[in-house]
């Protein structure tokens, strides 16, 4: 099976739906057989690049005031944490996400560190308290995971990539994805949301089934 996880590296349920995806996987073991490929989506596409900002205030001014904010990172700040994964929200910097999309994508042409590099960008953001927006950050989330520096450097100062990202991103507007994260199996199914470890489990188990049975059928 491919699954397509569209999903933001800003997008806090997108960091816990990964982990639980990812437990699900490892449950399952070689019961069934899995590549996974990430998908940009941008929950503001508008963010000015270069520039980075609290995201208490981005979520005060979205969502209602300073009150309904904190009780809204309380929240996934204890959902991570009950999935192992430490968010450190107060010191969070919202930034326009579009080289990090660039980034996960030289990741995935270029070698295996696609998801190593998703996850390291979501731990600057979530846990770190880095602005993933400015390119010596991603450059240094690169590195740490095997890219190399100098032709990760010499393709965010360039152009390449842009293209395809934007691509992406409208794929997804023309798929009917309109929340993250969602995870597209075989380009037919769409699991939507983080869903529990159970849930992930029982789903790719019946679509695993079904695919066997599509290649019976065609023998």
């Amino acid at each position: 099976m491919r699954v397509e996880i569209w999903s933001d590296v800003v997008c806090p349920w997108c960091y816990i739906g990964k982990r639980r995806f990812e437990t699900a996987l490892a449950n399952l073991g070689e019961s069934v057989d899995v590549e996974v490929v990430f998908r940009p989506y941008q929950l503001d596409p508008t963010a000015s690049p270069g520039v980075a900002t609290p995201v208490s205030e981005a979520y005060a001014k979205k969502f209602g005031g300073p009150e309904r904010a904190a009780e809204l990172m309380d929240n996934v700040t204890r959902v991570a944490a009950a999935s192992g994964i430490e968010f450190h929200m107060d010191k969070a910097l919202r930034a326009n996400t579009l080289l990090a999309h660039r980034a996960i994508w030289f990741a995935e042409t270029t070698g295996p560190h696609q998801s190593a590099l998703k996850e390291r960008l979501m731990q600057a953001y979530f846990t770190d308290g880095e602005n993933i927006g400015d390119p010596d950050v991603v450059v240094h989330c690169a590195v740490d995971v095997g890219i190399d520096r100098d032709a990760i450097t010499r393709f965010l100062e360039g152009d390449d990539g842009f293209g395809e990202v934007q691509e992406m991103l409208a794929q997804a507007a023309a798929h009917g994805i309109t929340a993250v994260p969602t995870f597209v199996v075989d380009g037919q199914w769409a699991i939507p949301g983080a869903q529990d470890v159970e849930v992930f489990e029982r789903v790719l188990t019946k679509l695993a089934a079904r695919g066997n049975e599509q290649e019976v059928e065609q023998s």
